[in-house]
């Protein structure tokens, strides 16, 4: 089918629906007979998030679709049994997909004057949209996401400490287990509460390094010094979880994070392995591609939240060396936020 489809939107129609009749065959239904749960399975079966079983997996080796794509395919699903709906077959799953709806403001915005009509079509394949704050920053949800789809305690502790800690993936991968005091009064008695010291070493044998160059030392066996970032209670439980299931006995590197498959199993890990694992599991989840570094634009956006925009206090939580760099690149504001759209309202003359 596809090879007879024009060019554009046609031929990608057609790929997608070409897709779904492959489905249709390895579950052994036809248009025929297919219902709105097995279609919603499918959705299921390539990305989209359903509340049910899926069946026998589908696309084994394949990336699952992102999100734009998910909405392109619930389209080109819609469309194609409403046409078989109308020649008489399938009916009534040509009744459950030609729902309608309420025009949201969104549409009415769209609309001359916000003349619209009094109810919409609607599509109830539709994915929900993962909306981001700024391109830079994790859409919305993807940390818990992402955290149900890695496959190791390591990867788990990964996706926890960039989340929690804005940690910079070098940072993260160049720590020692000597750095990190996880209990409250600690005996460098430089932080009270559980923390990491973040140390600039050169030459390690995974390539990592720290960006920040504080002064640090080992005296009488405890690490002081360094870039000190407090560690929250999730970190610490992803922390002992790793530890205890998956971290290599008798490791004389003595670095935190290690390869756990191939020949240099039980070796540092390198930051591009991080790079890869978030990048891949932010495919198979449907997010598209995920870059480590997108954690701690979020993580300095949610501290700026927090403290009413203090700076200093964004600042020393992701460890920047200026309040102009955290003014410059990660203090951004949500264009949606009504704050925002009166003071513009206000400068363009409008009654808010």
């Amino acid at each position: 089918m596809a090879e007879y489809a024009g060019d554009g939107t046609d031929r990608t129609y057609a790929y997608l629906l070409v897709d779904h009749l492959r489905w249709l065959k390895h579950e052994g239904l036809s248009p025929k007979d297919v219902t709105f749960r097995d279609v919603k399975r499918y959705m299921g079966a390539v990305g989209a998030e359903v509340p049910m079983p899926l069946g026998t997996p589908w696309r084994v080796g394949r990336q699952s679709y992102g999100n734009s794509t998910l909405k392109t395919a619930a389209s080109c699903l819609k469309g194609f049994y409403l046409h078989h709906a109308r020649l008489g077959v399938n009916t009534e799953l040509g009744e459950e997909l030609n729902q309608r709806r309420l025009p949201t403001k969104k549409d009415k915005h769209r609309s001359l004057l916000g003349h619209v009509a009094k109810s919409k079509s609607a599509n109830p394949l539709m994915p929900k949209d993962r909306r981001r704050r700024h391109p830079k920053m994790l859409p919305d949800g993807a940390r818990e996401v992402l955290r149900a789809e890695v496959n190791s305690a390591r990867d788990r502790l990964v996706v926890d400490w960039l989340g929690d800690g804005g940690f910079r993936v070098g940072e993260l991968c160049g720590l020692h287990l000597a750095d990190l005091h996880l209990r409250e009064g600690a005996a460098c008695g430089e932080c009270r509460t559980p923390h990491a010291h973040v140390c600039h070493r050169d030459g390690l044998a995974n390539g990592a390094r720290a960006k920040s160059k504080y002064e640090w030392g080992l005296e009488e066996g405890v690490i002081r010094g360094g870039l000190i970032k407090r560690v929250s209670p999730a970190m610490i439980h992803s922390y002992f979880e790793y530890m205890m299931g998956e971290y290599p006995r008798g490791s004389e590197h003595g670095q935190l994070l290690v390869q756990q498959h191939g020949r240099d199993r039980g070796m540092p890990w390198a930051p591009e392995g991080a790079r890869k694992m978030i990048s891949r599991a932010g495919k198979r989840a449907g997010l598209g591609r995920i870059r480590p570094h997108q954690f701690r634009h979020s993580f300095a956006t949610a501290v700026l939240d927090a403290s009413d925009g203090n700076l200093v206090v964004a600042r020393d939580a992701g460890g920047w060396a200026s309040t102009e760099v955290v003014d410059e690149i990660y203090a951004h504001v949500d264009i949606h936020d009504p704050v925002f759209d009166a003071a513009l309202r206000t400068v363009w003359g409008e009654r808010v």
